[in-house]
């Protein structure tokens, strides 16, 4: 997986470069990360990336052309690095599609994608409209530019990716995963067995797999049920839940 990523401030991006499961899978070589910024494609002295928007109105809007030379040189380089695939170029924006945990995964077994990190009031929507393929967003709120959603949204794909992980089921039992349902995760525990005179549930010391996976299953439909219930109904309406679990939450339904 290969990401390609537009930005006045590519500095912001050390993070998944130099911290935590992105660095050590960027490392590996699981995944490649490449920053271009708008500055470098302009002809004037002061560089100038942005000018007052037609009809006016405050802020400055984003020029089309540095993006265009930016995207250009991006999907060039990604065609001479030998990948086959046309790359989706995907802009960070308040009113994109919100970003969902099967996106990731979708975005992890792919090769990539171009990501637009917006600055100042907007960008020209003719750069829009030519050249992005998809609008993404984080959520129903707005930040001072795309590149903090950037990087949230490569860290979930990148963490997906086989071998970045020391474990290869951990991402398997996250919140929202397909093989949990798309349901949220059980609570975890650790040492010491009793913590402030709170003890560890005792079935999760029993050393019975059969009944922990069946107390997790339950622990992640009541907090789904009581916090998510709509991600319940989806995985309801997808059949995958099964007798156990209905019963489990018309049990809940009754406490």
């Amino acid at each position: 997986m290969r990401v390609d990523i537009l930005t006045l401030f590519p500095d912001m991006f050390s993070v998944l470069a130099e911290h935590g499961v992105s660095s050590r899978a960027l490392k590996k070589g699981l995944w490649g990360l490449h920053t271009w910024n708008p500055r470098d494609y302009t002809s004037d002295v002061h560089r100038t990336v942005d000018d007052r928007p037609y009809g006016g109105g405050p802020g400055m809007v984003m020029l089309a052309q540095p993006l265009d030379a930016a995207l250009d040189d991006a999907l060039q380089a990604r065609e001479q690095a030998g990948l086959q695939s046309t790359p989706p170029v995907i802009l960070l924006s308040p009113t994109g599609k919100v970003f969902t945990q099967q996106m990731a995964q979708t975005l992890a077994s792919s090769e990539g994608a171009v990501f637009i990190c917006g600055r100042y009031e907007g960008i020209d929507q003719r750069f829009i409209d030519a050249r992005v393929s998809a609008e993404w967003s984080l959520g129903d709120f707005v930040l001072s530019g795309g590149e903090l959603a950037a990087a949230a949204m490569v860290d979930s794909a990148v963490r997906l990716l086989p071998g970045a992980l020391n474990g290869e089921l951990s991402a398997a039992q996250d919140s929202f995963h397909d093989t949990n349902d798309g349901l949220l995760d059980s609570p975890h525990y650790t040492r010491p067995e009793s913590y402030q005179g709170t003890t560890v549930p005792e079935v999760l010391l029993s050393g019975n797999h059969r009944r922990i996976d069946e107390w997790r299953r339950q622990q992640s439909l009541r907090i789904t049920a009581a916090r998510r219930p709509d991600l319940v109904h989806r995985a309801r309406e997808q059949g995958l839940l099964t007798k156990a679990d209905e019963r489990f939450l018309k049990q809940l339904k009754g406490e």
